[in-house]
């Protein structure tokens, strides 16, 4: 119809419609000035609409109510179920009816939403005390789907008539369904507390909930303290509810997080897999995993596991089997002899969903509105609703009873007076005469007349109306009981604990969920015995740790003890002491730090291998280990003196690198083409000596590098020529003399007055005659006499022997021998131990002609030519 269009008009930004039929009221036959125009602010109508929304999720399908702890569509199933019939002494009935009846009647939505929900309702390791009786494939912890509702049968678990149970006593309120054909409960009369015992969890708009479950026997009795003692604290209500239960058992660590959560509503818990170490008599090791964490996939697990294997970022792992049968869960992780299980086992916690998060968040609908509930909140709800559904049942039983007992008393009357009775029925014509005539004649109500009219002959025998006046008798006391139930509040309180105490006899069960200490609770120190330690990492990041006393001193010359087992192209690249209880920074090449306690690395023998510093630390594939610091304390007054192979130093206060994360932190901006040698830790005023892999060595103090921050790139140091590096640098003092060693087992000690002190920058003095016989200088430390030293090959021959054996020689000299080497093999390490004040000597496993020869070839040191580089800034 050709009408006329109103126009658009703009109120701040926000459009506005006037909506109107064009020349309706002409059409209408109305005036034109009783026409209707809407006018709708779009941007009102849109938060309008979208409230609306919002609020229908919340309350019709994600939250569940606090009162009986179900969402609509659980308690639309469980409802759909009593009125079929199928309660626990029925037999089974296609899911397929239920789903049919319960989408037909009060959910209408998809069948798939409706058959998921009753499915989960069904499984023993989603639900902690299940609702659902199911039989059939309702499928499994391996996230394998339940077959077609039109395979698989259920019926009402016994637990499930509880949450029905006196339904139809006038208990609960009704509404309308959706087509206002039927009635559905409000909230279910729910006799124990659903929201606990099995939680929730749901995704609603703007909020969620992820309530947790727990052992029902535990929150009875929660129930039951609080209702003797209101004032009960939370931490008082934990002594008897002291967390959550999950069906699948699997440990949680702590109780900090349970303990906000329960006091707040919300927190977060760890919840590890149960495992244990099987060792065979071989002496071979499996992890055997028999709980999961709650909610985790088993399929998924198994597959990430072998994933990490693959990628190589958890080794040790030979075989991995799934040997989970209807008896139980059972994971098998066999592991490598030479690896350790324990460090294994919690590599896997760390990468794997073996160690979860469970994100605590008790939201649920009070009287149709979200909150957030703490524990004694949540009983408190659910003593109120029970309390409810007491005075509910009680004025209903007290009503029937009065009704009955007022029809006694008509029958009483009718008794008393028979043969006026039958006389004046005999003499009515119709039955509503003789009901009237009753009514005028006794003063009897319209229920009591009829009920006399309806009485059959058999009720006038003496005998049975002896029962007459017992039943009145007995409903009148029944009557007086039940007003006495309505007028007390503790009498109703006793009716509930007497209830729900039966319940527990009836259906309680095991706490499944083991509740231990956490990690930040008992600090690992206080259960380590205080050592040194000897930590070695091999080139390919092999690291282990092992008692300082496993290796003892030797005389210089002899072939050493194996220290650490390599792979053919693998040799040890570190080794330090230091304590167990000291935190430990580890450096790498790319210019990252990161840390460790001492004992958080596995203790292994002197002759394994190791375990991949992967495990233990998140670092790239292409870092490695460059220096590892041990570290007291933090202190203002402390300094790391950096360096780099090109010979690039800076100097960063220690408190920079208090915080460090599980992914490492920045220590130094390293250029192109460059690596972080080492790292010193100072006091702000040292002097440290530098040296290089052709020999040169270099004097300064520190304070010629300026202090700058963490990200910083730095100063030059020392000036290199052409293939040239940094092999060694160390604080330098008089008291102390620096040992330098070459590739080829050579070494000697200088005095340190012979290394005149220059600036930074420079290209330093000449510190060794270096030559085809002695090879490349390794490595220059500072060492004092009361210092043994270590030297390892690339081959992990390690050799200990004492200062004093080294000789003492100039800054021209070559050295003496220090170990002696197998074809193709070099020295790769070296490092000062301190000596302890009692250690055995163990007797040199050369003869005295070795000796000899030894001390011959410490005197044959070659000479060279006075060459000394000039120092240049």
């Amino acid at each position: 119809m050709p009408g006329e269009h109103l126009p658009v008009e703009a109120d701040k930004g926000a459009c506005a419609f006037l909506i109107t039929a064009p020349k309706f009221w002409e059409v209408a036959g109305m005036a034109e000035n009783e026409s209707r125009v809407t006018e709708i602010n779009i941007g009102q109508e849109m938060r309008t609409s979208f409230l609306d929304y919002a609020m229908s999720v919340i309350v019709s399908r994600a939250l569940p109510d606090v009162r009986d702890g179900l969402k609509p569509v659980h308690r639309r199933i469980l409802y759909a179920m009593n009125e079929l019939g199928m309660t626990p002494d029925k037999p089974y009935r296609k899911s397929a009816r239920i789903v049919g009846d319960v989408i037909g009647k009060y959910h209408p939505h998809g069948d798939s939403a409706v058959y998921e929900t009753m499915v989960r309702m069904a499984q023993d390791f989603s639900y902690r005390n299940m609702l659902v009786d199911g039989h059939g494939n309702f499928g499994s912890v391996d996230g394998d789907a339940a077959a077609a509702m039109r395979y698989t049968e259920a019926k009402l678990a016994k637990i499930s008539m509880e949450m029905v149970r006196d339904i139809n006593k006038d208990t609960i309120d009704y509404q309308d369904n959706y087509d206002g054909n039927e009635k559905e409960p409000i909230v279910l009369p729910a006799r124990f507390p659903n929201l606990l015992v099995n939680g929730a969890a749901g995704i609603a708009v703007g909020m969620a909930t992820n309530i947790p479950p727990h052992q029902l026997g535990e929150v009875i009795d929660g129930v039951l303290a609080l209702s003797k003692n209101p004032d009960i604290t939370v931490p008082e209500l934990m002594e008897y509810i002291p967390g959550p239960d999950f069906p699948t058992g699997a440990s949680i660590l702590g109780r900090s997080g349970i303990k906000k959560a329960y006091q707040t509503g919300r927190g977060s818990i760890i919840i590890r897999a149960n495992a244990y170490i099987d060792e065979q008599k071989s002496g071979k090791q499996s992890i055997i995993v028999d709980e999961l964490p709650y909610q985790v996939n088993k399929a998924r697990l198994i597959e990430k596991i072998a994933e990490l294997v693959r990628d190589k970022k958890i080794e040790g792992i030979t075989d991995l089997r799934d040997e989970s049968d209807r008896n139980g869960m059972r994971i098998v992780i066999e592991v490598r002899k030479d690896a350790n299980a324990n460090v294994l086992l919690n590599n896997l916690y760390k990468q794997t969903a073996l160690q979860t998060s469970f994100g605590i968040n008790m939201l649920a609908l009070v009287d149709g509105r979200p909150q957030v509930l703490n524990l004694k909140e949540c009983l408190s709800y659910y003593l109120e609703h029970q309390k409810e559904v007491i005075k509910r049942r009680t004025a209903f039983e007290l009503r029937k009873a009065e009704a009955r007992a007022h029809i006694l008393e008509g029958l009483r009357v009718a008794l008393d007076h028979l043969d006026e009775v039958i006389e004046l029925i005999r003499s009515s014509e119709t039955t509503d005469i003789a009901r009237n005539g009753l009514m005028e004649k006794f003063s009897l109500s319209h229920d009591q007349a009829q009920a006399i009219l309806d009485m059959r002959l058999q009720r006038l025998t003496g005998l049975e109306r002896d029962k007459i006046e017992q039943e009145y008798k007995d409903l009148l006391e029944k009557i007086k009981e039940l007003k006495a139930i309505l007028a007390s509040e503790e009498r109703v309180l006793e009716i509930i604990r007497d209830e729900i105490a039966d319940l527990r006899e009836r259906f309680n069960d095991e706490r499944r969920t083991v509740i231990t200490a956490g990690e930040n609770q008992i600090e690992d120190e206080d259960l380590i015995p205080r050592q040194n330690v000897v930590i070695t990492i091999s080139h390919y990041g092999y690291l282990k740790r092992m008692p300082i006393d496993t290796y003892r001193s030797q005389r210089r010359g002899g072939r050493g003890i194996q220290g650490m087992g390599t792979n053919d192209d693998d040799f040890v690249e570190h080794l330090f002491t230091t304590s167990s209880h000291q935190t430990i920074l580890f450096f790498t090449n790319k210019g990252k730090v990161y840390r460790l306690k001492g004992y958080e690395i596995p203790e292994l023998k002197r002759t394994a291998k190791g375990i991949p510093i992967i495990n233990l630390l998140q670092i790239d594939k292409d870092e490695e280990i460059s220096t590892v610091i041990p570290v007291e304390e933090y202190s203002d007054e402390a300094y790391l003196f950096f360096l780099t192979k090109k010979g690039i130093a800076k100097r960063t206060a220690l408190s920079a690198f208090s915080n460090i994360r599980k992914g490492g932190l920045f220590a130094i901006n390293v250029r192109e083409n460059d690596e972080l040698h080492g790292v010193r830790l100072t006091r702000g005023n040292e002097n440290l000596i530098i040296g290089t892999k052709l020999g040169m060595a270099i004097h300064f103090n520190e304070k010629d590098v300026r202090f700058m921050g963490r990200t910083a790139t730095g100063v030059k140091a020392i000036s290199l020529v052409q293939d040239d590096e940094v092999v060694g640098m160390d604080i330098s003092s008089e008291d102390k003399d620096v040992l330098m060693v070459t590739n080829k087992g050579y070494g000697k000690r200088t005095p340190i007055d012979e290394f005149k002190i220059q600036n930074r920058g420079g290209k330093g003095l000449k510190a060794c005659n270096l030559t085809e016989r002695n090879g490349d200088l390794v490595s220059m430390r500072c060492i004092s006499e009361d210092h043994d030293i270590m030297v390892m090959t690339i081959h992990g021959v390690l050799i200990r022997m004492e200062t004093q054996e080294i000789s003492r020689l100039g800054r021209y000299a070559q050295g003496v021998k220090l170990i002696r080497l197998a074809d193709g093999e070099e020295v790769s390490t070296v490092a000062p131990v301190e000596t302890p004040e009692e250690e055995p000597t163990e007797p040199s496993e050369t003869n005295s002609q070795e000796t000899l020869k030894n001390q011959t070839e410490e005197e044959s040191t070659t000479s060279s030519t006075d060459e000394t580089s000039n120092s240049n800034e």
